[in-house]
């Protein structure tokens, strides 16, 4: 009996250190996408195309934590989802294709994948304090899908106009205040 109780006691650490290695790592592939962008490695269509496959993973992180469990293969089901986006981030990095990290565009796109890495950051940051609880967690990586799904969605033709931009911000407001708003109400991972 008391191995039993044991086990579970010390899995449970295991599936927070789970949800927030994923979710740091979230925040590392967003950074490279943003170094890409500023360094020219990758075009604004390049960039969008990633925001779109960091929105399938945020989703499926989403969908992963909403019963406020990560199971083993829900753990490897989004791994190896991460680890082909990382393959992706490198790819789109070292083709031939180069953008103007000085345009108007390419800024617009640098500061909306700036503010996803900050977003990032809390919900990780909120996992590792204890601050959010998995399901909040989920909540949020729904919220983050939705805003890299609009990115996508205003880059994929190679241009992020100022009314694009002021919608994602919009959207990135919104999701700044509900990632507040969890982290500071009286919820937490116990």
């Amino acid at each position: 009996m008391i191995p039993v109780l044991l086990a579970a006691f010390l899995a449970v650490p295991v599936f927070a250190q789970s949800a927030g290695a994923e979710a740091q790592r979230d925040v590392r592939q967003q950074q490279r996408i943003e170094n890409g962008l500023q360094s020219g490695q990758l075009t604004t269509r390049e960039a969008a195309r990633l925001e779109r496959e960091e929105a399938q993973i945020d989703r499926a992180q989403a969908h992963a934590l909403k019963d406020g469990r990560l199971s083993n293969a829900e753990k490897s089901r989004i791994e190896r989802m991460q680890d082909r986006a990382s393959r992706d981030i490198r790819a789109e990095k070292h083709d031939a294709q180069t953008g103007n990290p000085g345009s108007a565009s390419s800024r617009r796109m640098q500061a909306d994948v700036q503010r996803n890495v900050n977003q990032e950051q809390r919900i990780a940051n909120g996992l590792k304090d204890g601050s959010l609880t998995k399901r909040e967690a989920a909540r949020m990586e729904r919220g983050q899908a939705g805003v890299a799904r609009q990115e996508f969605r205003d880059g994929r033709d190679g241009h992020v106009g100022r009314f694009e931009q002021r919608q994602v911000q919009r959207s990135e407001n919104r999701q700044s205040q509900r990632i507040r708003h969890e982290r500071h109400d009286l919820q937490h991972r116990g």
